[in-house]
């Protein structure tokens, strides 16, 4: 019945599927409006900061989020209306108002969990962090109760079964259907009572399991110092006679330091790998309960790849297509440690991210340090300003605060307007550095849209959170060229939830398959490449000098340098994820597996007793799905390259790129979607054809640097 609201990320009918206003009409503009770029500028902020206004409210508008204590009170009514809403349901006779029924229970529920999801892990109070986390797990537990609810599917099976009433239905309210039907299936509701109860039991645990999971990823790990030779030990923390290493130190020029962080890191934790082992055999234990042979099966049910059998071949094609690519990236990077490190030239894991990049450096003359003046945050977000204009008609506005309205002083809060149809929805913006504040880019879903009984449209409203460094007394937040690409990849993701303007939040904006969810984001990243798009808006913040286009061009092609042993390197992850919820009993240890995937997919020796997949947070969120990044990055290729390679701002393609890919959310087949925008129905070779060619250098640039 409900997809556990599917969050983090982590369609319309009639005149909103054509980007048309819905329910009551245009919303009126705001008095308290402020151009986007000011609002990012140092001193405006300080005048932000002082305007938060009127009356006191709660996290995101909500009265009841003022305290800790309201995620309580707001869970109690969500829970009371979705009561109310399973009776209704039992008792309508079937019909489009099923369907609505349906679609208001999922929001009851999602309205709380996905607000506390995002509370959880960014809150910068541990007493609405916990009391955020209680509320997740609750609602959860009714969600997996609901999903195998008989009565409450029953009502949903007779409007199926009614072939009179599903002729009339539209195709989007006839897809929603199937998918609240598909939640049930996928739940084990064609299961006896008893096991029923076993496969929320499963669910729960599943849940818990992943929460554990995801807090081991990132915890540090400790040693002794006298173990590490002195001249190394400054690289970490220290506590006491221990030193705490938290992270791969990936950039790090000491080639000792970096082996060091991967061996201390990376060393096996047993409760995490237990909790590891328990996850992988609950969710395969889970998908055979309800009638899958694999996790993998069941949770590729709905996506672009359909099942594993084509993600096997997906991966398998490229990795064959990218092998002679990637051993000549590792001679590169073999020919450039020898250079720096004679005594000890064996490439290894750790000499990937830092080698790679001191090969770009030095073929390309690439130093992030010379493009940040000319990418204040301020700048680049009137560069997404004047694209989305220009694109799709829509234009960022900061918006005055409540006070208690925000959790953090430098959030910034902006309404997204398109010009003709009014206000579209809300985008908060935690973008600063702050203690205990995670280190990830994210995009999170906190309300979804939806037509609401009233015919009002319920606006969406999401958070996107970087990890920029905050402005200093003599210059604005400057961004090197990695934070401008993931700013604009996580935009990609706000218009997606801003224009996937369904009539049901089921199926709002970015609840759609992971498969496709990341075309939107990763097409975004194409735009931020473009010397013609980049030119609008990359000036020095001191003198308002332009960014040279050369420069434009050199980091661009830089990127190709050694991106096919990157690419290697996300498709060893994605076997690997695709093994662990394939056949069970797995045939080795999870540690062995990772070893033998390893060695064969990517190349680089094995390091003994160091247990990666013990960090590979993607787990649980991207469990059996970690592919749709790549699947996802073809289509963005394709797209970018048919529809605006040749004129990044064309209106006419991006009206056509809403209606075909954006409007619909999850309301329609992805697959579809990709026919609609590219004209054809990519094959798998197509997929890897579009990953491939994106790593073939433009010999313009050659010549032109030359």
């Amino acid at each position: 019945m409900l997809a556990g609201c599917r969050r983090a990320l982590p369609a319309a009918l009639g005149r909103a599927l054509r980007g048309q206003a819905v329910g009551s009409g245009r919303r009126p503009v705001s008095t308290s409006w402020c151009p986007v770029g000011a609002a990012f500028d140092a001193k405006q902020q300080q005048q932000l900061r002082g305007s938060a206004a009127g009356r006191e409210t709660g996290l995101f508008g909500v009265p009841e989020l003022s305290c800790p204590e309201g995620f309580q009170e707001a869970q109690d009514k969500a829970l009371q209306e979705s009561e109310q809403l399973v009776q209704k349901a039992c008792s309508t006779p079937p019909g489009p108002e099923t369907v609505m029924i349906f679609d208001q229970l999922s929001d009851a529920l999602c309205r709380v969990a996905d607000l506390a999801d995002f509370v959880k892990i960014a809150h910068p109070e541990f007493a609405f962090r916990e009391a955020a986390e209680e509320a997740c797990r609750n609602i959860g537990t009714v969600v997996e109760k609901l999903n195998t609810d008989v009565e409450l599917c029953q009502s949903l099976r007779r409007l199926l079964a009614d072939e009179i009433v599903m002729s009339s239905l539209d195709p989007e309210t006839r897809r929603v259907a199937e998918l609240f039907m598909c939640d049930f299936e996928i739940s084990g509701i064609h299961l006896d009572e008893e096991k029923r109860k076993k496969a929320v039991n499963l669910n729960v645990r599943i849940l818990d399991l992943c929460n554990e999971f995801l807090t081991g990823t990132h915890l540090p790990n400790k040693i002794s110092k006298h173990v590490l030779p002195e001249h190394i030990r400054y690289n970490f923390t220290a506590e006491g006679n221990f030193l705490q290493v938290a992270g791969l130190h990936a950039d790090c020029p000491d080639d000792l330091v970096r082996e060091a962080a991967y061996k201390i890191f990376l060393y096996p934790n047993a409760e995490q790998l237990n909790c590891l082992e328990e996850l992988l055999t609950s969710r395969n234990s889970l998908a055979q309960l309800v009638g899958y042979d694999t996790f993998a099966d069941r949770a590729l049910q709905g996506t672009m790849a359909k099942n594993p059998e084509t993600v096997r071949q997906f991966l398998e094609k490229l990795s064959d297509q990218l092998a002679k690519r990637t051993q000549k990236d590792f001679e590169m990077m073999t020919k450039m440690k020898m250079k720096l490190n004679p005594q000890n030239s064996k490439l290894m894991p750790w000499d990937h991210p830092y080698y790679s990049g001191a090969l770009r450096a030095e073929r390309y003359n690439i130093d992030p340090g010379l493009y940040c003046p000319f990418f204040s945050l301020g700048a680049c977000m009137e560069g997404l300003n004047s694209l989305f204009s220009r694109l799709l008609g829509i234009s960022l506005y900061a918006e005055q605060t409540q006070r208690g309205e925000i959790w953090s002083e430098d959030v910034r809060k902006l309404a997204v307007v398109h010009e003709t149809e009014g206000l579209l929805g809300y985008i908060y913006c935690d973008f600063f550095q702050r203690p205990d504040k995670p280190h990830q880019d994210c995009h999170f879903t906190v309300r979804g849209g939806r037509l609401k009984e009233n015919r009002e449209y319920q606006l969406p409203v999401v958070v996107l959170m970087l990890s920029l460094p905050r402005s200093t007394r003599g210059a604005p937040t400057l961004l090197n060229p990695g934070m401008m690409e993931n700013l604009f990849h996580e935009m990609g993701h706000a218009m997606h939830s801003m224009l996937g303007r369904t009539r049901y939040q089921h199926v709002t904006g970015t609840r759609c398959p992971t498969d496709f969810a990341e075309v939107p984001s990763i097409l975004m990243e194409y735009f931020a490449n473009d010397y013609r798009v980049v030119n609008q808006f990359a000036r020095h913040y001191k003198t308002g000098q332009p960014l040279p286009k050369n420069m434009v061009s050199r980091l661009c092609e830089s990127k190709k340098v050694c991106a096919a042993a990157d690419m290697q390197l996300q498709v060893f992850y994605a076997a690997l994820d695709q093994i662990y919820h394939g056949k069970h009993p797995l045939k080795k240890s999870t540690t062995e597996i990772l070893k033998e995937t390893q060695e064969k997919i990517y190349g680089l020796p094995y390091v003994p007793n160091t247990a990666w997949q013990l960090r590979f947070s993607h787990l649980v969120g991207y469990g059996a799905k970690y592919y749709s990044y790549l699947m996802s990055r073809a289509v963005a290729s394709m797209v970018w390259k048919q529809c605006f390679a040749q004129d990044p701002f064309d209106r006419a393609m991006g009206e056509r790129y809403r209606r075909e890919m954006l409007a619909h959310g999850g309301g329609k087949e992805p697959i579809l979607m990709v026919q609609g925008m590219l004209q054809k129905s990519p094959s798998v070779e197509d997929f890897v054809d579009a990953l491939v060619s994106d790593l073939d250098h433009d010999f313009e640039t050659f010549i032109t640097d030359s």
